[in-house]
């Protein structure tokens, strides 16, 4: 994979979040510490659930990380 999870997700970001997909990509737009530049799941499922701020969007990660996974092989084909 070529694409960060985060550009991937970035697609979602808004000025003023109105879905959950919108208000976890924002949340990583601000979060210094998200790791940006990795397409390793264990890496990026690893630091979601450790990090408080996104107990409640993980379910949401998921979802985006299998559209991400799903996006990236269809870029290999």
């Amino acid at each position: 994979m070529d694409r960060s999870f985060y550009h991937f997700v970035m697609k979602y970001r808004e000025p003023e979040a109105t879905t959950q997909e919108g208000i976890l990509a924002n949340a990583m737009y601000d979060d210094l510490d998200f790791p940006k530049m990795s397409d390793d799941y264990h890496e990026i499922s690893s630091y979601v659930e450790l990090t408080e701020f996104y107990s409640d969007k993980i379910s949401i990660f998921d979802e985006l990380w299998e559209e991400y996974r799903i996006d990236i092989k269809q870029e290999l084909n």
